[in-house]
C-alpha cells in the first residue's frame, strides 16, 4: 500500500526555471546531513536547503559569463561541495566559502558528464566520452588523458552504487535509436557493454536503477507507456564484447481507459514506483500528475493531479518527492507499506495477518473504530469494555496510553501522527470534546511535527489552550508561518491577569526575570565571575530604583513571565522571512509596539552579559533577538514612525545599537595590540624573568 502525504513548497524559482523540459533545475542531490538537500538551477547557482525548515542555509554563484555544467555533489567524507562549470572547470569548496572565484580550481582535460558522490566510496567522476575516474585520482594530475570510450554515443544517464567496498558505475548511452549500458567497477578497472533489447517504435525515455544480491536492476521508461526491467550481473565470465540484455515489461502505465505519458520516474522500494506525467483520457485534455503504482499488481496506488505544469523532473530522498510545479519546488511525502493483493486492491481488512500492509486510513474511522485499528497493528489485547459505546472518554484515552508506551511498529511516528488527526477531528465535530491533556502528552513524550497533524495547532488556537501552543511551537520543527504569526498575535492580545491563571513552562524566563511563586518573591538574578549588580551599586554609590522585571539600566519587562515564555516560543520557530513579512504587516500597532518593546528589553538583557547569553533553559538567543527586531521593524516601520509611543522607544534602540556599535569598534582598534601581545607571549623563554612595559596608543 502506498499514499502521498503532507505537500509544501520548498522555494520558489528563478525566471529559468519552472513548467517545461527544458526548465526547472538541472539536478537536485543531498546535502551533507538527512535534512538537507543541494539545488543546481540551469545557469550559475547552487543553493543549500534545510527541507524541515524550508530555509536555505548556503548560496553559491559562478561569476558572469560561466555556466554550471554539472550538478554540485557533497563530499560526504570531507563535507566539501563540488561543481563543474563551462564543462571543463572543476570548482571546491567548503561551507564558509562566498566566492567561488576564490575557491579551489583545476582545469580538466576532457568534458565532465557527472559527478556521482557516494557516501563510503568517494567522488567518482564520468566523463562525456565514458571515462570515470576517482576524484582523488583525478586532482593528483588534472590534466591527465582521459580515454574516450563511447565513441559517437551520447550518455543519456548514470548512476553509482557501493558493492562490497568497491564503488560502482552504470551509465546509458544511445546511438541510431539504440541504446547501451556500461557497467564499471572502479578498483579492477573491469568494463563491461551491454546492448538493451529495442522495442520497435518505441525509445528510451528515462532510467532508473537498483542493487541487491550483486545483481543490477535496470528499469528503462519507454515512450510506449510501459516500464521494462534488465538484468545486469556484476559477476561476468563471458569475454563478449557486446551482450544484448533481453527485456521483461515490469508495468503498463494505463488503467481504466487512461494512459500516462510518462517522462521521468523513481523506484521506492521492491514493489513500488513513482512517476510523473500525463496522464491522457479519451476525449479529455491531458493531465499532469505524480502516481505511485504497485509494480507486483499492476495497479494504480494514488495520484495527485498537478494543473500548474511541471518540468518533467522528479527526485526521491528521505521519503520526499521533489519536483518542480509551476515556478516553485514543490516537497511531497510519501509512505509505503508492505505489498500485498489485497492492500493494491484497497481492500485490506484490519483483522489480516500482522505480515500483512498496517496501513489504515485514520481520517475516515470512528472512535469505536480507532481502538480496534490500533489495536490490530500492535498486536495487544484491549478490553472490550474499552469501545466508545460502553466506556467513557477518560477509559478510551487511557487505553490508547498504553498502547503507545508497547514496544514501537514501523512508521509509528506516521501513525501516531494520523491518531492525533483522528482525535482532532472529532473535537470539530463535537465541540464539547477536546482531550486537552492526552494531546499535550503527545506531543511532549512523541517526536511529531506539524504536518503530521496539520489541524492540531488550529484547534488549540480555536480552544486558547496555550501551554499547547508553547509546546508544539518549541517541539514542532515545520510550523508554516501563518500559524507562527497567529500564535504571536493570540499570545499577544491576551492579558497578563489572564495568563496568571494559566500553567505554562516558565523555564525560559525564569532566570532572568524575578517571577513570584504563591505570593514569594523569587531572586533569580546570575552572579558571573563573582560580580553581581549590587556589588556594582555599592561600589559606584549609585542610587537606582529597583522594578520589577527591571534591567540593570532601569528598563522593566513590558510583559509578564507567562507572557514572556510564550514570547520565548515564537521566538524559537523556525520561519521564512519571505513568507513571514507579509503576515507581520498585519499585526495590530498595539501589539507591534508591545513585542518591539519586549524584543528591546531582551537585547538589553543579553548585552549585559559577557558572552551575550541569557541563562536559563533554552532561552532565545541574541541572534533570534536581533533577527526578529529587523523582521518587525521592516514589517512595521512606517507605522511605529507614526506612533508617539513608539518614537522614544525607537530613540532608546537606536542610542543603544549605536553604544554598542561604539564599543565593538573600540574592541576592535585593540585587537593588533593583543595580537601582539599573544606574539610576545610565545617569544618569552620560561626560564627568565622580566618586567616588560607595553605602551598602548
Amino acid at each position: 500500500m502506498a499514499a502521498l502525504c503532507e505537500s509544501f513548497t520548498l522555494c520558489g524559482l528563478g525566471p529559468g526555471g519552472g513548467v517545461g523540459l527544458d526548465g526547472g533545475l538541472l539536478a537536485l542531490e543531498p546535502g551533507p546531513d538527512r535534512d538537507h538537500v543541494l539545488l543546481t538551477d540551469r545557469g550559475r547557482t547552487a543553493t543549500l536547503f534545510k527541507v524541515s525548515d524550508q530555509k536555505p542555509l548556503g548560496c553559491w554563484s559562478a561569476k558572469h559569463g560561466q555556466i554550471i555544467t554539472c550538478p554540485v555533489v557533497c563530499n560526504f567524507e570531507t563535507r566539501e561541495y563540488i561543481a563543474v562549470h563551462d564543462d571543463k572547470v572543476l570548482r571546491i569548496w567548503k561551507n564558509t566559502d562566498v566566492n567561488l572565484d576564490k575557491v579551489f580550481k583545476a582545469t580538466l582535460s576532457a568534458d565532465v558528464y557527472r559527478i556521482h558522490s557516494l557516501p563510503k566510496g568517494g567522488p567518482v567522476v564520468l566523463f562525456k566520452g565514458g571515462g570515470v575516474r576517482t576524484l582523488d585520482v583525478l586532482l593528483e594530475a588534472p590534466q591527465q588523458e582521459i580515454e574516450n570510450i563511447i565513441s559517437d554515443e551520447v550518455i543519456k544517464w548514470s548512476e553509482a552504487f557501493m558493492e562490497r567496498q568497491q564503488p560502482v558505475l552504470i551509465f546509458a548511452t544511445e546511438k541510431n535509436g539504440d541504446s547501451f549500458v556500461y557497467v564499471q567497477k572502479l578498483k579492477m578497472n573491469d568494463l563491461h557493454k551491454y546492448k538493451l533489447e529495442r522495442q520497435e517504435l518505441s525509445k528510451a525515455l528515462s532510467f532508473t536503477a537498483y542493487m541487491k544480491n550483486q545483481i543490477i536492476t535496470l528499469l528503462c521508461l519507454s515512450s510506449n507507456d510501459s516500464v521494462y526491467k534488465f538484468l545486469i550481473p556484476l559477476q561476468q565470465n563471458t569475454e563478449e564484447e557486446e551482450q544484448v540484455l533481453p527485456r521483461s515489461l515490469l508495468l503498463n502505465l494505463s488503467v481504466s481507459g487512461s494512459i500516462l505519458k510518462g517522462t521521468s520516474f523513481v523506484v521506492l522500494d521492491k514493489d513500488h514506483i513513482a512517476v510523473l506525467g500525463s496522464l491522457a483520457t479519451a476525449g479529455e485534455e491531458s493531465k499532469e500528475c505524480l502516481t505511485i503504482w504497485n509494480t507486483k499488481f499492476q495497479t494504480l496506488q494514488t495520484s495527485k493531479e498537478l494543473p500548474l505544469g511541471t518540468s518533467g523532473q522528479i527526485w526521491c530522498y528521505e521519503k520526499k518527492f521533489f519536483f518542480t510545479h509551476g515556478k516553485v519546488l514543490t516537497v511531497v511525502m510519501y509512505k509505503c507499506e508492505t505489498s500485498s493483493l489485497a492492500a493494491a486492491v484497497g481492500k485490506l481488512k484490519d483483522s489480516q495477518a500482522p505480515d500483512v500492509s498496517s496501513f489504515v486510513d485514520w481520517n475516515t474511522l470512528g472512535d469505536e473504530e480507532l481502538v480496534i485499528s490500533f489495536q490490530s497493528q500492535q498486536s495487544v489485547a484491549l478490553k472490550p469494555e474499552s469501545t466508545m459505546t460502553d466506556a467513557s472518554t477518560t477509559v478510551f484515552e487511557n487505553e490508547l496510553r498504553q498502547v503507545m508506551s508497547k514496544g514501537q511498529m514501523p512508521d509509528f511516528q506516521a501513525t501516531i501522527g494520523c491518531v492525533v488527526t483522528a482525535l482532532i477531528n472529532r473535537c470539530k465535530a463535537n465541540p464539547k470534546y477536546y482531550p486537552r491533556n492526552f494531546l499535550l502528552q503527545i506531543v511532549q513524550n512523541q517526536d511529531l511535527s506539524y504536518s503530521l497533524c496539520p489541524d492540531l495547532m488550529v484547534v488549540a488556537l480555536e480552544k486558547k489552550d496555550l501551554h499547547l501552543l508553547q509546546i508544539c511551537l518549541q517541539r514542532f520543527p515545520d510550523i508554516p508561518e501563518e500559524i507562527t504569526y497567529a500564535c504571536l498575535k493570540a499570545f499577544l492580545s491576551i492579558s497578563d491577569a489572564y495568563l496568571q491563571r494559566i500553567d505554562l513552562n516558565l523555564e525560559s524566563v525564569i532566570c532572568y526575570l524575578d517571577v513570584e511563586f504563591n505570593g514569594k518573591e523569587v531572586k533569580t538574578e546570575i552572579v558571573e565571575n563573582g560580580f553581581s549588580t549590587e556589588l556594582e551599586q555599592d561600589i559606584w554609590e549609585t542610587k537606582i530604583t529597583k522594578k520589577h522585571h527591571g534591567t540593570s539600566d532601569g528598563e522593566s519587562c513590558p510583559v509578564g513571565p507567562q507572557k514572556a515564555a510564550l514570547l520565548n516560543a515564537v521566538l524559537h520557530s523556525a520561519y521564512s522571512e519571505t513568507f513571514l513579512l507579509p503576515h507581520l504587516k498585519n499585526l495590530p500597532a498595539q501589539q507591534a509596539v508591545l513585542f518591539l518593546r519586549y524584543l528591546y528589553y531582551l537585547y538589553v538583557k543579553c548585552s549585559e552579559k559577557i558572552n551575550t547569553t541569557l541563562p536559563g533553559t533554552c532561552p532565545p538567543t541574541v541572534n533570534q533577538i536581533m533577527d526578529w527586531l529587523c523582521l518587525l521593524l521592516d514589517a512595521q516601520f512606517s507605522v511605529m514612525v507614526m506612533l508617539p509611543e513608539a518614537k522614544e522607544l525607537l530613540s532608546k534602540l537606536h542610542k543603544f545599537v549605536r553604544a554598542q556599535v561604539r564599543f565593538y569598534s573600540e574592541l576592535n582598534k585593540i585587537e593588533g595590540s593583543l595580537r601582539e601581545l599573544q606574539r610576545l607571549n610565545h617569544q618569552k623563554d620560561p626560564h627568565t624573568y622580566s618586567v616588560e612595559v607595553l605602551e598602548l596608543i
